[in-house]
């Protein structure tokens, strides 16, 4: 039987993403996983996915890889119902970026490989594709 969860109570289930790539196919396979996980576990999971290197794209307002809209949509829809997407520090800044060029949902960390140790270290199963 699933065991009801109190408001501000942490979830049983965590887990961290590393999204890094440009390429439409695996961004929809990585997100569209994300919101399975989501549908199957509801408010008794805490996800990120963080966002790192060529994946980035997917985090920009005006992105310079191609991202289609799709993508885009179910990344915005899931962090609508409480999905972390983090966003690195170092790629934007090897990219000219700023907060500034980051789509508001995102929050930046300072270096996206130390955001998946950390979170690991905090009992994040972590998810690589």
């Amino acid at each position: 039987e699933e065991e009801l969860k109190f408001p501000g109570e942490d979830p049983t289930h965590k887990i961290i993403y590393h999204f890094n790539k440009a390429d439409d196919e695996y961004h929809l396979a990585v997100l569209n996983t994300v919101r399975n996980m989501l549908r199957k576990y509801g408010d008794d999971i805490t996800i990120v996915v963080s966002v790192m290197g060529p994946g980035i794209h997917l985090l920009l307002k005006e992105p310079v890889k191609p991202v289609s809209k799709a993508a885009r949509d179910q990344a915005e829809s899931l962090a609508f119902y409480g999905v972390k997407f983090h966003a690195c520090g170092n790629t934007l800044k090897a990219l000219h970026k700023t907060d500034k060029d980051v789509v508001d949902y995102a929050s930046i960390v300072e270096v996206g490989v130390s955001d998946l140790l950390e979170h690991q270290q905090k009992g994040y199963a972590y998810i690589s594709w």
